[in-house]
């Protein structure tokens, strides 16, 4: 059996496709790919509105939050996908990158220099297939698919009206200069099917004599010597890198395993019975997560997306779907999409919503008892609050403690107020009068900001992007420099995205997708132009 490689690319989600995908164009670059969970076989996976049954689940970690003391020391489910293509196989599919000022901020005040959006747009490009939008902002031929939903629900759209109304603009495009507005959002697909990374990075180029992938197979541990990691352990084999090990176990993976490794805060370590490698205290500090506030509205007798939750209409709906590729299973559930200004800023949009054709869609949402609803979620897009992931043991076997410390800064929690009370006006707007039955949540109790306050601390959530756990930068504390090398040890490189200095404001997909592409580049020796 081989177990020499020029590069191991330990994870096979996000990031870990696109890495091994463009390391493998080289003939002579013995790539393997390693992933912990299984093959992308499960149909919910393809099916653009499987999202709403993989918030929990065999394709997830199973992780959860240590009791948040900012969120009445409620235990938060994280959802994270334990699949090939990892959290691209599992999520609602929304195709945002942020603002170009979450880029320059990561460079010109975050100690990452050659990351501002000037230096990095171009990867961007290179990634995005979009069928509908070109120009400057947007490339056509790369291998993520971003499409036009097919169908909008018609509440979705109604939505985007009640938005117009509420006074926003109308953007067709979130992804250029002016990000406020609303708008259905373009989402990874094509066709009527989900493109994760999986998909349109790893599955064109897996005949490639140079490429290996190997599935359900968790890394132990990284093996270093001499001031070097040489590869990796796995409890049947060790692997050994000629070239270099490309970390790519995600948002909170790859901090995870670097400590199971000797690699991070030495006490720590020493606490929990790790032989420390390499004292590197930034690794798992700095977590940050959006956290999301859901509404919910009762509606009067109308057809949502929950029709599809009968056993008769769900498999007429898979079966137009494969079919045709057509109808409801074509919808990535949260369709409508907007970016907003709170009352903190008057610049950079810093609230953004997702609304829902329907209830209950997500693990932890609430549901109606009776009656059909719609949902509206928004959060506070640049969080200042920072947690962090330790571990529980030496086991790998043992999840870690996730603390995203939600809500621990009082700007986080006046924004998520206003994240509230903006979703509350746009669902009272004249678009929704005729459909509108009542808000069940917050509802009619919640009249002051008080009362909101209670709601969100009492019923906030993850916004599956967990960032920050390897960040990058030029201080003491960061875990990588802006190449993605990890500090004070050869052969390494971090690449996905828990490299991320701060929280983008968006969804963090795309962005991922991003740095892999930046950090293919890295590896094979290009250098941006200054």
């Amino acid at each position: 059996m081989k177990t020499t490689y020029d590069y191991i690319v330990v994870g096979g989600g996000s990031a870990g496709c696109v890495l091994a995908a463009r390391l493998s164009e080289n003939p002579q670059a013995e790539v393997l790919l390693i992933e912990a969970g299984k093959r992308d076989s499960n149909p919910y996976i393809h099916i653009p509105a499987g999202f709403a049954k993989m918030t929990t689940g065999p394709l997830t970690w199973g992780l959860e939050t240590v009791p948040q003391r900012h969120a009445r020391d409620r235990v938060i489910p994280m959802a994270q996908g334990k699949v090939l293509g990892g959290g691209s196989s599992i999520n609602a599919q929304v195709f945002t990158r942020g603002h170009p000022t979450d880029y320059d901020r990561w460079a010109s005040s975050e100690g990452c220099p050659g990351w501002s959006f000037a230096e990095i747009q171009r990867y961007f490009l290179r990634a995005e297939g979009n069928s509908v939008l070109s120009g400057d902002w947007h490339g056509t031929d790369g291998p993520l698919s971003v499409s036009n939903l097919p169908s909008p629900h018609p509440l979705s759209l109604r939505f985007v009206q009640a938005c117009q109304e509420y006074g926003m603009p109308y953007n067709p495009d979130f992804n250029r200069a002016e990000q406020a507005g609303a708008s259905i959002y373009q989402t990874t697909s094509r066709s009527g099917q989900r493109c994760s990374t999986a998909r349109g990075y790893l599955k064109p180029v897996l005949s490639r004599p140079n490429l290996t992938l190997r599935t359900s197979a968790e890394v132990r541990r990284l093996i270093v010597k001499s001031g070097r990691v040489t590869g990796i352990e796995l409890a049947d084999v060790t692997y050994r890198a000629e070239a270099e090990v490309l970390l790519c176990a995600g948002g909170l993976g790859s901090a995870r395993l670097l400590m199971l490794s000797g690699i991070g805060p030495a006490d720590h370590l020493r606490d929990v019975g790790v032989n420390v490698v390499h004292d590197l205290p930034g690794v798992g500090s700095a977590l940050q997560d959006h956290f999301v506030i859901d509404i919910i509205c009762q509606l009067k007798d109308t057809e949502t997306l929950n029709r599809y939750d009968k056993p008769h209409w769900m498999a007429w709906a898979g079966l137009q779907w494969a079919l045709f590729g057509t109808g409801p299973a074509t919808s990535n559930v949260a369709e409508g999409g907007a970016f907003w200004r709170s009352s903190q800023t008057t610049d950079v949009p810093d609230l953004q919503f997702h609304f829902l054709p329907g209830v209950g869609a997500e693990a932890g949402v609430t549901g109606l008892s009776s009656g059909v609803g719609a949902t509206l979620n928004a959060y506070f897009v640049r969080p200042l609050s920072r947690g962090s992931l330790r571990l529980r043991s030496a086991d790998p076997q043992d999840k870690p403690l996730l603390d995203p410390n939600y809500l621990a800064e009082p700007g986080d929690v006046a924004g998520s107020i206003d994240a509230v009370e903006v979703s509350r006006e746009i669902m009272r707007q004249p678009a929704f009068t005729d459909v509108m039955k009542a808000e069940v949540e917050p509802g009619a109790k919640a009249t002051s900001r008080a009362d909101l306050e209670d709601y969100v601390r009492q019923n906030g959530r993850t916004g599956y992007h967990p960032v920050g756990t390897c960040r990058m930068g030029s201080d003491d504390m960061a875990v990588v420099s802006p190449d993605l090398r990890l500090r004070g040890l050869d052969g390494l490189r971090v690449c996905d995205s828990s490299v991320m200095p701060s929280i983008v404001g968006s969804n963090t997909n795309a962005p991922t997708v991003m740095i892999a592409e930046r950090a293919a580049d890295l590896v094979r020796g290009n250098r941006i132009p200054a």
